[in-house]
């Protein structure tokens, strides 16, 4: 009875044994995974460059009184559309008028002396020739009647500027604008010279000016591309027409960049601090829609020509730090890195690709979907989804 133990052990061992020499399963490789691949798009693009701008009047115009008088009269509203000649304030003509009627009267008097004096001249010439007065009684004749040609000069003179004053005092509109409000109304004192309050301001409406900041980037490339508008014109030729580049802006309460203007003019420096230059566009305003201070966005163009650019879907973009890429497959179905510069996103979602060293081209096949289940220097089954089938084999 108590060998029985001892030989159900034996059996025991001898099973485990057998169980240890057994080989393990070999693992099955795991396929590569399936990715979705496209071609990027190759047409000319026109890159922009997105800013924030302001607006500004083309003319603003200080209105001051150039004479001192007291108010009569306002003949705007406040706010209200200006022509050119306009009529906006009247002063108290009678001061004005007085003094016209003085100068006038002086003019008179200075007349009436200097036909005293020509005669007096023409007799005392006859007293000359006959030996009767001297030279110097002449000579003292002459000099008096020539101080009151003068005289009336100057009376001729002081009546204009008296008529000029009564001109004044009728205060008309320099140019055509929306006018402010009237600062001084009715029995206000003003008085002549540019310390006295402000009467109103005038801004002009149509045309309207749009302000941004461009880098220099952006200015170097515009001037590249007017070298190149410019090559093969005759130096005589206007070219203005050639060199007004189109932009597109928005107010605030807009939905994309409805609006469109002409960058005309740009500072004639960069600002070394900054590395920007002021732009300036001119905007047709003839209902008066935008006004001078509003904020606007500005899409302003990279380049005065269009580029050859390759587009890619933005989802495409991967980013590391500060560097922008894609996934390509190459011909052997492996994932390959493409570094590359992104220009400006597109309505339909496509990025623009800048040209550059990439090394990308119509043909190359980029992921598209997938980008997690995708490793650098991996296979991958790409998936052409336009062709619904498997790529059998991926080129560039």
């Amino acid at each position: 009875m108590r060998l029985a133990p001892v030989r159900m052990r034996g059996v025991v061992l001898v099973g485990l044994v057998s169980i240890g020499c057994a080989k393990p399963p070999e693992p099955v490789p795991l396929p590569p995974p399936k990715v979705t691949v496209g071609h990027p798009v190759e047409q000319e693009v026109q890159d922009y460059t997105d800013f924030n701008g302001w607006l500004e009047a083309a003319k603003t115009v200080e209105i001051r009184s150039r004479v001192r008088g007291h108010i009569d009269k306002v003949h705007f509203k406040d706010g209200q559309l200006v022509k050119e000649g306009d009529l906006l304030f009247t002063l108290d003509p009678r001061p004005f008028e007085a003094e016209v009627a003085v100068a006038k009267s002086q003019i008179e008097v200075a007349r009436a002396q200097l036909q005293f004096e020509l005669e007096e001249e023409k007799r005392n010439q006859g007293l000359f020739d006959k030996k009767v007065v001297t030279e110097a009684d002449l000579q003292k004749v002459i000099a008096s009647r020539k101080s009151w040609d003068a005289k009336l000069i100057a009376a001729e003179e002081e009546a204009r500027r008296r008529e000029l004053d009564l001109t004044y005092s009728k205060i008309v509109a320099p140019i055509s604008g929306k006018i402010g409000r009237a600062q001084l109304v009715e029995g206000n004192l003003v008085g002549a010279g540019g310390s006295d309050p402000l009467l109103t301001t005038i801004v002009s409406i149509d045309p309207i000016h749009a302000y941004f900041h461009a880098d220099e980037n952006t200015v170097l490339r515009f001037r590249q591309d007017r070298a190149k508008l410019q090559a093969g014109k005759a130096r005589d030729e206007d070219l203005d027409g050639d060199l007004q580049v189109p932009f597109q802006f928005s107010l605030e309460i807009d939905t994309g960049f409805p609006h469109q203007g002409k960058i005309d003019f740009a500072e004639n420096r960069i600002d070394p601090e900054t590395g920007t230059i002021e732009i300036r566009g001119t905007i047709a305003n003839p209902t008066g829609e935008f006004v001078p201070g509003s904020r606007v966005h500005i899409r302003a163009p990279n380049a005065t020509l269009p580029q050859k650019s390759l587009l890619v879907p933005d989802a495409a973009i991967l980013s590391d730090q500060d560097r922008r890429y894609v996934l390509e497959v190459d011909d052997k179905k492996t994932v390959v890195r493409r570094d590359v510069q992104l220009g400006r996103l597109l309505d339909d979602g496509q990025r623009v690709i800048l040209p550059g060293e990439h090394g990308l081209s119509p043909a190359s096949w980029i992921i598209v979907d997938g980008l997690q289940r995708a490793r650098v220097n991996y296979p991958v089954d790409p998936v052409d989804p336009e062709a619904e089938a498997v790529i059998t084999t991926a080129s560039r």
